[in-house]
Formats: structure tokens, sequence, C-alpha cells
């Protein structure tokens, strides 16, 4: 019922009002576009009756030149075409706008998983005591990173965030002026953005969104679940930071530039102090109060300006002095104003975001040898060797002495120090390792403090793992056993709490193994490192490396993260978001609000309310286990096949990535000429398979697995599965996700290509397969059938984009073909991803 209620909802204040504005905007003349919008209704239809009827996007894109113009040459329909790109991206922008616009109406403060609905639940079954317990010490943490999948520069979306406030009000004038100022901001950067860009435009959520919807959630639990004697600490919602620190893969994240970036973040938070003791002193004008705030006001405004040192505790402490003057003298009048702005500065100290570095571990192994060969010569060590004498050398070793990455990897760990000094030690406090695989990764970066002169007790840095690939996650217990119980590690661990955070890479996980797979050996993983980190007296968190899309670990975060059991450590909930992400689910107050909650309490539930979908039973574990393992094989034959890193160059966008200045970081690892499928990022990776509308890694094997059952007439196993298992039904349903993005229909095309047909035969079976059984094992009638909200979202985008996605497809064609104009026709198909990207707002 609830459902029937909020689609009707969404009919009203989403497809109506866009159906009105669209009508709006199509009508407006932008510089030579002024029969765009008269236009694209008909290539829009060519399209999808020419898909329909098998015909090529060259056959539909042709067919709508001779129908609808008369454009005689290639450099006229080459310029409309471009004019056309232009025209549906603006599209994509209105539709996305109104969409936000229309959250706060589409969802309620008593859903499920806000933090009333948990209160009312909790207070229902008694336990609302039990949840006060649990929210002692759990944490949620939203790490932002700087991949590269957000395509609107800065310009572009200051005017999104006005056209949603616009809409909201429903303002016709100033949504035309929006409109017709949205048709003249170019889309696209001239250059590549640097770390730093990358950096400052997520700074700016920071400040602009997240300073006041993070206080104010914080406020909320308080006062839910406040009682006199419930205290909520500081850290419950945190923040991490990747711009500017993630140097994996990135030549451009230099020390130079870790410092910088953390400088920022310093200056942002304290800028937004300023600005809200502005509003706060405006109420409190009261003799004393106000004479500590005024200067409370000058020593930030030095230490944003002049460089002045100021401490977090140095603000909270003038914040008390107020206090207690606000109370003992002036009967406490707007004392919330100021035990709210106390709050936020216990939240976000002097940091706001912690800056997170991150490297690979075959980068650190390179530098541990040029060092080791600086200082020893040529003397032969084996790696235990190596490392015993580099972290007992009395002498510390000095960055100037070396070059390049080596000297770089030594200035960042020697800036720690300095850099936690300014931000605080949440500034910055742990080292991520990429491509964990052995114990030998994680030392190295202890090593690398021992050598930059660290004392032991400096050492203020958590060292985290990452395992990302099948192989390292399958080497993760061995790995964490043996530095659990290394004499030299345990002592560090010791310093740190006793506390391990182990980083889990979703997305490599998926572009290794294939979806089903990937996501049971990380379930298992962290079982296994739950039991062994408790066996130590080790507290365990575990750090998700989750895409947005269920192609790159995504999907939907709540359901994920409500499904586990009591066999994984509950701790934290602590995940990566990125690009689109950011804009489409944190990207303003209400949603972010809105999914933090959601986050937080997946995570209470967890540990509150026993669910026994939540355990899985012996039975249950052997039957995802043998799906798993097929799965797996399918999925393993495929990346095997001959076509398919060749498929992915000369059919898809794979290419064209690295040439649309969305992110500083090269779209590949490695410098080699020859594309190899170890070298391929999980993102350009998985936008391909988005952008040819085929979702591969969101599905592929899974129904194939599940088929196999059928044959062997246990289908009803999987069926129980199912309805019995929380994390099984969450995995389907995200894979039905996938595949309602696809669109095969485009790419009709190849299955007479010569060279691809067979490879293209062998996806297009595999996606019927599984969307058919998926359908007879939910009992849906079609994909996201649960999900009304969002299956009609995707409906009126994959409307939007299906002329762009011709039109990609046609410039493909020609640049195969070898005819015309193949620069233009290579600048057609990189700019014909903006849209695409935009639109399908997760890219899966």
């Amino acid at each position: 019922m609830i459902h029937d209620q909020r689609a009707e909802k969404f009919r009203q204040i989403v497809e109506n009002k866009f159906q009105i504005y669209n009508s709006l905007f199509m009508s407006l003349p932008y510089d030579k576009m002024t029969n765009i919008g008269m236009l694209l209704p008909f290539l829009y239809e060519e399209s999808r009756t020419g898909y329909e009827a098998g015909k090529t996007p060259e056959d539909i894109v042709e067919e709508f030149f001779k129908n609808h113009t008369d454009l005689q040459n290639e450099e006229q329909k080459l310029e409309l075409l471009f004019k056309i790109i232009q025209y549906i991206e603006r599209q994509v922008v209105l539709f996305d706008s109104i969409e936000d616009a229309a959250f706060p109406n589409l969802h309620s403060e008593s859903d499920n998983g806000t933090v009333t609905n948990l209160f009312e639940r909790s207070f229902q079954d008694h336990k609302i005591e039990k949840v006060r317990e649990k929210l002692k010490d759990f944490s949620v943490k939203v790490v932002f990173t700087a991949h590269p999948t957000q395509f609107y520069p800065s310009s572009v979306q200051r005017i999104i965030q006005d056209l949603r406030g616009a809409i909201t009000g429903d303002s016709v004038t100033q949504i035309d002026m929006l409109l017709q100022q949205l048709g003249k901001t170019p889309f696209v950067n001239k250059e590549k953005p640097t770390p730093i860009d990358e950096a400052l435009s997520i700074i700016s959520y920071l400040r602009y969104v997240y300073y006041d919807t993070i206080g104010e959630l914080f406020t909320k639990i308080k006062k839910t679940f406040g009682n006199g004697h419930f205290h909520l600490h500081e850290d419950i919602i945190q923040l991490g930071f990747w711009p500017g620190g993630d140097r994996d893969g990135n030549p451009f994240v230099t020390a130079e530039v870790t410092k910088r970036v953390a400088e920022e973040l310093r200056s942002a938070i304290l800028k937004s102090y300023y600005s809200h003791l502005k509003f706060i002193r405006r109420r409190l004008s009261f003799r004393g109060v106000s004479e500590v705030l005024t200067q409370l006001s000058e020593e930030l405004y030095a230490a944003i300006f002049d460089g002045e040192s100021i401490k977090a505790e140095d603000i909270l402490k003038k914040a008390n002095e107020a206090e207690k003057i606000l109370i003992n003298e002036h009967n406490s009048l707007f004392l919330d104003l100021l035990v709210n702005f106390r709050d936020r500065v216990m939240i976000f100290g002097t940091h706001f975001a912690t800056l997170d570095i991150r490297q690979d571990s075959r980068i650190h192994q390179k530098v541990i040898d040029e060092v080791y060969a600086k200082v020893y010569g040529n003397e032969e060590a084996d790696y235990e060797q190596k490392f015993s004498k580099l972290i007992q050398m009395s002498e510390t070793v000095h960055a100037e002495d070396f070059e390049d990455i080596v000297k770089d990897t030594l200035l960042t760990v020697s800036q720690v120090t300095e850099i936690q000094n300014l931000n605080g030690l949440r500034g910055m406090n742990r080292y991520i390792i990429s491509n964990s695989d052995a114990v030998k990764d994680v030392m190295n970066v202890y090593a690398f403090f021992k050598i930059c002169g660290y004392r032991d007790e400096a050492i203020n840095m958590d060292i985290v793992p990452l395992f990302e690939t099948m192989e390292g996650l399958a080497n993760a217990e061995n790995v964490m056993n043996e530095l659990y119980h290394n004499p030299v590690y345990k002592k560090h661990l010791e310093k740190r709490g006793n506390q391990q955070t182990i980083m889990l890479g979703f997305s490599d996980g998926t572009k290794d193994g294939g979806y089903l797979k990937a996501n049971w050996e990380i379930y298992k993983a962290k079982e296994v490192l739950t039991k062994l980190s408790e066996q130590n007296n080790i507290k365990v968190v575990f750090f998700d490396g989750r895409g947005g899309p269920p192609a790159r670990g995504g999907g939907k975060t709540h359901d994920f993260y409500a499904s586990q059991g009591k066999t994984i450590a509950n701790n934290k909930i602590e995940l990566t978001i990125q690009g689109q992400t950011i804009t489409s689910i944190f990207g303003n107050k209400e949603q972010a609000k809105y999914n933090f909650e959601q986050l937080l309490t997946a995570g209470v539930e967890n540990d509150v309310f026993k669910n026994s979908k939540k355990e899985l039973t012996e039975k249950e574990r052997a039957l995802i286990i043998e799906l798993a393992d097929i799965s797996y094989k399918k999925y393993s034959d495929l990346k095997a096949h001959p076509m398919f890193v060749p498929y992915l160059q000369e059919m898809s966008t794979l290419e064209y990535y690295g040439k649309t200045n969305i992110g500083s970081r090269p779209s590949k690892r490695g410098n080699g000429s020859e594309l190899k499928f170890e070298d391929l990022r999980a993102i350009p990776f998985v936008g391909s398979w988005s952008q040819l509308k085929q979702n591969v890694p969101g599905f592929f094997g899974f129904g194939y697995a599940m088929q196999k059952m059928k044959e062997q007439g246990r289908f009803e196993e999987v069926r129980e599965l199912y309805k019995g298992s929380d994390f099984f039904k969450t995995l389907v349903l995200n894979s039905m996700m996938s595949m309602n993005k696809s669109y095969f229909p485009l790419t009709y095309y190849i299955k007479n290509n010569p060279k691809f047909g067979a490879f293209w035969n062998v996806l297009f079976d595999e996606y019927e397969l599984s969307r058919d059984i998926m359908l007879e094992l939910t009992g849906f009638k079609m994909l996201q059938e649960e999900d009304p909200l969002s299956r009609k979202s995707v409906k009126i985008r994959e409307k939007i984009v299906l002329p762009l996605l011709s039109i990609q497809q046609y410039a493909l064609m020609k640049i195969q073909k070898g005819e015309g104009n193949k620069e233009a026709y290579e600048k057609l198909v990189t700019r014909s991803l903006f849209g695409n990207i935009n639109a399908s707002r997760n890219s899966a």
C-alpha cells in the first residue's frame, strides 16, 4: 500500500514536474540550438522503434538525418549531434534537480532505517537501553574518494543546487532563468582537474552540506535517546578523505599536495566555525558571554588568515567559559545554540575529515629495496634481514638523498607529525596499503616510520591492509594471524588501543571474481577475521571499499549492512563513497541526513534486534558456496575468453575514459601499451560495460549458477535460501538492479560481427538466463518490482539517454569502419560519456 502511495506521489511531483519543466526547457533558444527541442523526440522515437526492429545505431541515426533534417554533409551532421549531446546533458541535470527536490516529500522521518523508526521499534520491543548501550561505542564513517565518476564541474553543481531550490518553491521565473544559465554554462573541463581541484570540490560539500547535516543529526540522536545518563560520543558519525592522500596509481598526488589538502581541510572547518559563531553572537549578546565569543571569533580569524595556531581544546575552553556565564547569569537563554556549536567542535575538531594516505604495496617494496641498497650497498639479504636492519638503524634516512617515488614516500611519512600537530591526531591517523597479499606489505609501512626517525611511541598511525583480489582475500587470515603474533606489530597494536582496521575491496574483488563470488569471499573473510581478532583480543573494524553500483560492490547500502549476522564484527560501519554517489546519495542536507541515518541504524539493528534471517545455517552456507564456485567458474571462463579484453577495447568506451578530464588519476595501472586485464581500474572497467548497457560484472555467472541448481532438481533449495537469508536476498536484488539498467537491443548489431558476434551472444544468453531465473526465484513480474521509486527513476533516465546511446554507438561504428572524420567521432564518443554516466547516477 505504502509502495503504491509513493509511486503515485513520484508520478505527481517528479514525472509530471519533469514533463512541465522539460517542455519549458525544450522551447528555450541556446546558440544555434533553436530547433533541438523539436528534433530530440524524433531521435528518441527512431531509436526506440529502431532497436525493437533490430536496426543498427548507424541505420537509426542516418534515418533520423534523412527523415527529420535536410543536412547533407558530415560536418553539419556532426555539429547537430554535438548540440543534441549538450541538450541531453542539461535534461539530465533538470531531472536530477527535480528528483532531488522531491526527496523530502517521498521519504518520511519515520521510514524504516531512520533514527525515529529505530526509537519507536526499540520502545515497542523494550530495547531502548540496548540501543543506548550500542550507541556508546558504535560509529559510522563515510570516506570521500576522488575516484572519477563525477562529471559536473563546480559551476554546474552550483546551478543544480539553485535549480533544486527553485523547483522546491515552484518558481517558474527563476527556473526559466536558471535553465537559460545552464544552457550557456560549459559542462566540460578543458583540462584534467588536479588532486587539489578534486579536494576543494569535495571540501565544498563538507562546508555547505555535512557541517550542518552531521551536527543536526548528532543533536537529533541526543534528543531522541537522551535520558540524563546517556552521553553520545562525538565520533558517532565521522568523515574520511582521500583526495590529496590517495596516491595509488596517481602520480600527481605528492607529499606537497597532501600537506596542502590537510591545510585546506583545517581552514575549511575553522571558516565554518567562524560563520557559525557569527550567527550565535547575534543571539548571545549578553554581558560576559558576548566578550568571550568575540575573543574566540578573533582567534579563529587569526588562525584562518594569519596562520595563528588554534586547537580544538582552545575553542572548547572558550565555549565552556561562555556556557558557564550563560547558565549562571542569563537564565541559560539560547543555551541550545551554544551546545550545538560545542558539539560540532567536538565532532569536527580542527580536521573536518580524516585525511588518509594510501599507496600500492608494490611501490612500498620498491622504496624498501632502494633505501636498503642505498644504506647497505649490494649486501645480499632476504626480506626479514632487510626489515630487521632498517628498523634498528640509529641514523635517520633523508628523503633528499633519493629521487621520484622513493623521495616522495619518505617525505609523506616525515610530515605526518606536522599535519597531526595542525589538524589534531584525528586529522591523519592511518596508512592504507593497496594490494596487500603478505605480512611484509604491512610491515614495510612500519619500517618507513622507523627509517624516517620516528620513535615507537610517536607512530600515531594505524596501518591498514587492503585485501582486494581473490588471492588477497584468500590470504587475509594467514596475513593477519601472523601480524597479530609478530612481536613488533603486536607492540604497535597495543599502542593503538588493540584496534585493527582491515579494508576490503569490493570494486576490485567484483572485477576479479564476479558479483556473487566476490561478495561471498568478502563475507567469509569478515567472518574469519572477526573470529581471529576476537581470539587475539583485538577489536577489528572493517572498512569497505564499496563503489556506487552493484557491479562495483555497491547497491542498497542499508540492506547490505543490515543483512550481516553476529558472525561479523559490528564495531563500526565504514565505507567509501565517490563521484555520483556523493552527489546523488549525500549531495544535499535532506539526502545526506537520511542516508547517514540508514547506515547508523543498520549497524545498531544488527546487534539489538535478533533476526534469524541474518544467521546463515550450515545448509545455506554450503549452498552459497556451491553457487559462488559455479558462478566464479563461469565468470573466470568469460575473462579467459580471447575476445574479452579486445571486445572492451574495440567495442566499448574503455579507451575514452582517460580523455574525459574528470579525474586526476590515470584510467589504468602500468605504463605498458598492451592492455592487460589486471591493469584495468574497476571504474572504467565497470563504466564501459555500463555504457554498452550490458552491466556484465553485476550479474554474469549468477543466473548460470542458479540454473545449474535447477537442472539438478534443487531450485527449491535456492528459493528457500532467498526466503531465509537476508544476505543472499540483498545480493539477488542488487544484481536485478544491474540488469534493469541493461539494454541489449542497443548492441544487437554486434551479434552479426564476424569477430565479436559469438562473444556478444555469450553475454546476451547469460543476461536472459539470469533475468528469467531471478524473476522466477523472486516471483516478480518485472525487475526491481520491490522498489517502484527506483524503477520509475531508472525508466525515465534511460528514456532521456537513449538518443545519447544511439549517438555514442553510431560514432563507435564509424571509428571501427574507419569512415569519416575519426577525430570528431572520437570526440563524440568522449562527450557522450558525460550524460550517460550522470544519468545513471551509480553507473550500473
